[in-house]
């Protein structure tokens, strides 16, 4: 049987708290799975305390201190775990197994071809999952097993090997893109005149927090305030250029130059709320801000950019149906894509270097965006041997 596609939507699903830190009762439950389920031991569960390091009687238990542990990535990370462990959980409660504890290798790997078979939408058409999704999936299900193993909560894990992480890595293609004249379009729109009933300053935040993903290549929660350590921040040099300074995945620190083109947008904003141009060194502050002054969090920047996306289409010509199906479609992380592919593909910009950029953790994710069709390929070829 499919696992349920309904819990795979990383933007629903765990309760945080301010800090980001997962709240106590959560549980990475889908609706019809009984809590007591998950509060339980299975064969595997190591019922020695001298080696098992996480002093819990249960799953539940267990469950939630490795969210614990991975909400040290960023909220969106912490999202995407609770929801594949939600998906997982629903699956062996179809299946008759469970708790998580209690799943066999070849368990695990009947749920990996579950989550690669074809399966019948509403309509008839069958479809089947994308394998960057599958590889996700599996990847959040063999990081709780390979956890719970190290920790000692486990006597042996399960999961090894499940989801192939080089094989998977290698093979991922990101396929989230704007073309070259989506962009450019969004950025004409941007650039415009505030639409009927939006108030100009807010317009001017709407086009800043746009001009910052769109050229600063960073992931939605990046951007989030983190008041302990006032990040993000913008340090400004002797000659007014703007580097971008983030927290990213695994609390890496990642330093992002802004270009020159992007800096008018982000004065604009800056000057319409009454602050200097150019944030001073000692400057404390939000990069942005709601209309209560306020930071403004991942769910805000999300709508603020799906909003100026939403008025894109409408100035697209009616015989351009491909790039209005993909603005509709777009979201803040196809702007990374998109930053990810100009620097990688248009401008050869060597990989190390881009992974830096980017926050890539291997160099593996950023050579993906390196690859391309065989029409691609061939007019590389062709432009480094012309016919003499």
């Amino acid at each position: 049987m499919a696992p349920d596609d309904t819990a795979g939507n990383a933007r629903e699903g765990a309760s945080l708290t301010s800090t980001g830190s997962p709240s106590q009762d959560l549980a990475p439950l889908p609706a019809g799975v009984e809590p007591a389920w998950l509060a339980r031991t299975g064969r595997f569960v190591n019922p020695l305390p001298l080696t098992n390091t996480l002093g819990v009687a249960d799953d539940a238990q267990a469950a939630k201190l490795f969210l614990r542990e991975r909400a040290s990535h960023s909220p969106h990370t912490l999202r995407a775990y609770v929801s594949e462990l939600r998906r997982l959980a629903a699956w062996c409660r179809r299946e008759g197994l469970g708790p998580f504890s209690d799943l066999t290798r070849q368990d695990l790997i009947a749920y990996r071809d579950a989550l690669q078979a074809p399966r019948q939408d509403a309509t008839g058409a069958v479809t089947r999952a994308a394998p960057a999704s599958v590889s996700r999936a599996l990847a959040a299900i063999s990081s709780l097993f390979a956890w719970w193993h190290r920790v000692g909560y486990l006597t042996v894990n399960p999961a090894e090997g499940l989801a192939a992480g080089r094989r998977a890595r290698m093979t991922w293609t990101p396929v989230r893109f704007l073309s070259a004249a989506a962009l450019t379009h969004c950025d004409a729109v941007a650039a415009s005149d505030a639409p009927a009933g939006v108030p100009p300053v807010l317009w001017l935040r709407r086009r800043a927090i746009w001009t910052l993903y769109r050229y600063g290549g960073v992931r939605l929660a990046e951007l989030v305030w983190h008041e302990e350590l006032a990040l993000p921040h913008v340090e400004v040099d002797d000659a007014r250029q703007w580097t971008l300074h983030v927290l990213g995945k695994g609390n890496r620190l990642r330093a992002i130059p802004l270009p020159t083109a992007c800096l008018p947008a982000l004065r604009a904003y800056r000057r319409a709320v009454g602050l200097l141009e150019d944030p001073p060194a000692e400057e404390r502050l939000p990069l942005i801000h709601s209309e209560r002054g306020r930071a403004l969090g991942a769910s805000g920047l999300y709508d603020e950019v799906r909003a100026l996306f939403a008025l894109a289409p409408a100035r697209v010509p009616a015989a351009d149906r491909a790039m209005r199906a993909a603005l509709e479609r777009a979201s803040t992380h196809w702007l990374r894509h998109g930053y990810a592919r100009t620097l990688v593909v248009d401008h050869g910009v060597p990989l190390p270097v881009a992974q830096a950029l980017l926050g890539h953790a291997s160099v593996q994710t950023t050579a993906a965006y390196a690859r391309t069709g065989q029409a691609e390929a061939r007019a590389f070829v062709e432009g480094s041997f012309r016919s003499r």
